[in-house]
């Protein structure tokens, strides 16, 4: 087994893999990428294409082990990108996909022409295409799209760029093996800091955000003192813990979850930014759970209203999340925000009590998050509501 360090959708990743196992089989089996499609299996088609260091390459027969330290993109890493959107527009304008299994090596190869042809030559286009094939759309809808959106970005004054992350001769990926000969021999990260300590905390846009309020017998200024203090946050928070909070633009910690048999251990980064006035402010961060394969973005922001006469405030929250990996497969976002919503009421019940000089021990808070216990506790709480409607009926 050869033991890998990658960059995949700018998350750090290590895992174990035999030599033989192809980029193709690690983002689909061992990451859940399963966005990236086995055709051929042999570099033809082109439905396997992924970026290695911003460079498209065929996956099904690109060694995983030659990649190690290279940075992957896969479909699923371009969904904030700015011309996978503009392409994924122009392929459902155009038609340009129909069964679809072709579209996401499609996407990957077209980005890669908008970023390096000066204009929207065809004939350029259609070579540069030509190492992915289609079954079913005939190919002119495809091209239209690709002519669209490069014409279009020419139009606005966006100029090409000279090699388009092109810059070493060679294989794709091959300008990494001195680099990581040193990082190999390094002992593997074993606890939950040292596996943060590679995460990056970068703006994303959140896959879906919920938004929730609730009232605290407190004075705003008290209410912003607390958020100021980020273990006491931290510590009203079920499974939340932390393990380095020296620096408010990178906190390091872990949160638990476990919904039914799947238990999972995000360890991550954080960082804060707070308004002068401390009445509002922003919470973002990632993590990774190695035991799942499951990679979360996350922020939080906050906004504190005094009510009545400033003796109370309202606490106004707009969560946002991204979760890719097994734990994106079996959850639902429906149970999701039902879950979320219950963790926020336990949130409030925990900061009330920090608020009012109470302590908030390990049952309220250090223990990990069971969201099958949040589970049981939505359903009792619907249950009255679905026997009434059944009995209408």
């Amino acid at each position: 087994m050869s033991t890998l360090a990658l960059t995949v959708n700018r998350r750090a990743v290590d895992l174990a893999a035999e030599p033989r196992t192809s980029l193709a089989d690690v983002v689909r089996d061992h990451l859940d990428l399963t966005g990236t499609h086995l055709g051929c299996e042999h570099g033809v088609c082109g439905a396997c294409t992924v970026l290695i260091d911003g460079v498209p390459a065929r996956s099904c027969i690109t060694f995983a082990a030659a990649c190690d330290g290279a940075a992957v993109t896969t479909i699923e890493g371009l969904d904030d990108d700015e011309i996978a959107t503009e392409l994924r527009a122009a392929f459902t304008r155009e038609h340009a996909l129909q069964c679809g299994y072709c579209t996401p090596g499609m996407l990957v190869s077209a980005r890669d022409l908008v970023l390096r042809l000066p204009e929207a030559d065809d004939r350029a286009i259609r070579v540069g295409m030509s190492g992915n094939l289609c079954r079913c759309t005939g190919y002119v809808g495809i091209i239209r799209a690709v002519t669209a959106v490069i014409a279009d970005r020419r139009a606005r004054g966006i100029a090409p760029e000279l090699g388009a992350g092109r810059t070493l001769l060679g294989p794709v990926g091959s300008g990494h093996g001195s680099a990581r000969a040193d990082a190999r021999t390094a002992p593997a990260p074993t606890s939950a800091a040292a596996s943060a300590a590679s995460i990056t905390i970068a703006d994303f846009t959140p896959a879906a955000t919920i938004d929730q309020a609730f009232d605290v017998q407190h004075p705003p200024a008290r209410v912003a003192a607390l958020f100021a203090d980020v273990a006491a946050v931290a510590a009203c928070l079920p499974g939340v813990a932390l393990t380095n909070a020296a620096d408010p633009s990178r906190i390091e910690g872990e949160i638990r979850v476990q919904v039914g048999p799947i238990a999972a251990q995000f360890a991550g980064i954080a960082r804060i930014e707070r308004a002068v006035d401390g009445l509002s402010g922003r919470i973002i961060g990632a993590g990774n759970d190695r035991r799942s394969r499951s990679s979360t973005q996350g922020e939080i922001r906050y906004r504190l209203t005094p009510l009545g006469e400033g003796s109370a405030t309202r606490v106004e929250l707009a969560i946002g999340y991204t979760l890719t990996g097994l734990l994106a497969q079996v959850g639902r976002s429906g149970l999701v925000r039902d879950l979320a919503r219950r963790l926020i009421d336990q949130f409030a019940a925990n900061l009330e009590r920090k608020l009012s000089g109470h302590s908030v021990g390990p049952a309220e808070a250090t223990q990990h998050l069971n969201g099958l216990a949040l589970l049981l506790d939505l359903i009792r709480a619907r249950l009255p509501r679905w026997l009434g409607g059944t009995s209408r009926s």
